[in-house]
């Protein structure tokens, strides 16, 4: 039988290379068709919560902003696992939820707790607050704005926050897939 495919491939040479074409077409239309990410999402369902405390240090902020948070979110039903990133100034707990878990109604006991939470830490040094919806692909991303060498006479610390507040944020709030948190 694979002889007789063959044969008849090497004598109708036009037949069997326009059915390649048409094949070709086809699997090029149907690929444009295909609903896939060129990065798939395969991370768990998670919840952030971001506390930035400008005066402290990686250590105190562990101990007294990471440490308490960590303690209250730790009796939410449905939790993987939970993941702490403490340095100068910024403290991040990622709650990690089981997959069957609703990842509104995480936020929302995540949420009732961050009250909680915020009454472990003592005033002044930062307000535990939940992240945007976002997967473990997204990234914060920190940056300073200063001047260049030979213009720091030019523009003092109220002209960069002015340029900050008028011009770098609003370019930022206009970028989709972006949520911004902007603090001082």
């Amino acid at each position: 039988m694979l002889d007789k495919i063959i044969a008849f491939s090497i004598n109708n040479k036009l037949v069997i290379g326009l059915f390649t074409l048409a094949l070709i077409g086809w699997g090029t239309y149907s690929l444009t068709q295909l609903p896939i990410d060129a990065v798939p999402d395969i991370t768990d369902n998670q919840v952030m919560v971001i506390t930035i405390s400008p005066t402290l240090a990686a250590q105190e902020v562990e101990q007294l902003v990471t440490f308490p948070v960590e303690q209250t979110m730790v009796s939410i039903p449905g939790i993987k696992e939970m993941r702490s990133f403490s340095r100068f100034g910024l403290s991040i707990v990622t709650i990690v939820f089981e997959e069957s878990v609703d990842l509104y109604w995480a936020r929302q006991q995540v949420q009732e707790r961050l009250s909680v939470a915020a009454k472990d830490i003592p005033e002044a040094i930062g307000k535990p607050e939940m992240g945007p919806v976002t997967t473990g692909l997204g990234e914060i991303y920190q940056y300073v704005i200063h001047t260049e060498k030979g213009y720091e006479d030019k523009y003092d610390a109220t002209e960069l926050r002015t340029i900050q507040d008028w011009i770098i944020k609003r370019q930022l709030l206009g970028t989709p897939g972006v949520a911004i948190n902007f603090k001082v």
